[in-house]
């Protein structure tokens, strides 16, 4: 079953991390799932151990917008400045600084689905993160989680916010959970200067090897959770497949 964590707060919004971030839902560095029904064995020759290679991936995972379905289109700027890496300070508010000594390579894309009939915008990302090793992709994982439990209420930029948070982790190998080591779930309220609020927000997180991989979604007027979700999960499922295929042993 998957284990539920939950942060009540009011308000909402959204962080760079959780459009530029990696997270996970582990309380620590996990045992391989491999053994338990997560992905497939990777060839170790085609896990990344330079930065091109890191960047060599990336590109072949990264969701574009043909990922989430129909209707999503790029926003400007598409991509994230790949020297830049979102720290969550003590104030629960987002700052960009430089990654992590243990990230090879980072890259996030930003989408939308265009405002249309009473219906306000929807703000998509994708973000896919390569460590130097498992073990630091999973506590990037079990961070995230903490910042999660340590700030419900999370300020994204200068005028957007996060909260209300409920997040649920599921190891790989648990009930569908069967193409990452470990993954993670939140959902919530997000609010905006521009757009108003509160609207559907969701964010999920996997993990598989060295590789985070993530999307957020941002409701806007007249957007249901259900269709926040779907967007989210098809992008998620979409880079998941991919990385498999970029580094999984051939036959």
């Amino acid at each position: 079953m998957p284990v539920l964590l939950v942060g009540c707060s009011g308000g909402g919004g959204d962080s760079p991390r959780t459009e530029d971030r990696g997270a996970s839902g582990s309380a620590g560095p996990s045992a391989d799932a491999t053994a338990s029904g997560g992905p497939a064995e990777p060839d170790p020759a085609r896990l990344p151990r330079t930065r091109a290679a890191a960047l060599d991936l990336i590109g072949q995972v990264i969701a574009g917008p043909d990922s989430f379905g129909p209707g999503v289109v790029k926003r400007s700027p598409y991509e994230s400045d790949p020297a830049t890496w979102p720290v969550l300070g003590a104030d629960c508010v987002w700052k960009q600084g430089k990654p992590a000594d243990t990230v090879l390579a980072t890259r996030t894309r930003y989408f939308e689905v265009p405002a249309a009939a009473g219906k306000g915008p929807v703000r998509l990302a994708a973000v896919v993160t390569v460590h130097r090793s498992r073990e630091d992709a999973e506590w990037e994982m079990a961070e995230s989680i903490e910042e999660t439990m340590r700030c419900p209420t999370q300020q994204l930029t200068a005028d957007e916010r996060i909260g209300s948070m409920v997040a649920a982790a599921l190891l790989g190998g648990e009930e569908v959970q069967r193409n990452s080591d470990d993954a993670l779930t939140e959902s919530g309220e997000y609010r905006s200067t521009e757009l108003g609020g509160p609207y559907p927000y969701t964010w999920q997180q996997a993990q598989t090897h060295q590789v985070t991989v993530a999307v957020t979604g941002k409701g806007a007027k007249g957007r249901t959770e259900k269709e926040i979700d779907a967007l989210v999960t098809q992008a998620q499922a979409t880079m998941l497949v991919r990385l498999e295929s970029a580094v999984e042993k051939q036959s």
